[in-house]
C-alpha cells in the first residue's frame, strides 16, 4: 500500500488535466522554461566581469610591484 504503481500515477495526471486543462499545464511549463532561461543567462553575465576585474586587479598589483 505504501509504493505508487503506474495506474496511480496516471490517474494523478488525469486529474491534473481534468482540473487545469491542456492549455494551462503546457502555458505553466512554458513560463517555468523561460524563467529558468532567464536565471542561467544572469548567471552567464555575472561571471565573466567578476574574472575581468580579478585579472585587472592582479594585472595593477604587478605593475605597482615592477614601480617601486
Amino acid at each position: 500500500m505504501g509504493t505508487f504503481s503506474i495506474w496511480h500515477l496516471m490517474l494523478v495526471l488525469l486529474l491534473a488535466v481534468l482540473l487545469f486543462g491542456r492549455g494551462k499545464i503546457s502555458d505553466l511549463m512554458g513560463d517555468v522554461a523561460k524563467g529558468i532561461k532567464s536565471f542561467k543567462k544572469g548567471m552567464a553575465e555575472d561571471e565573466p566581469p567578476a574574472r575581468i576585474n580579478q585579472s585587472q586587479g592582479e594585472a595593477a598589483k604587478a605593475e605597482d610591484g615592477a614601480k617601486h
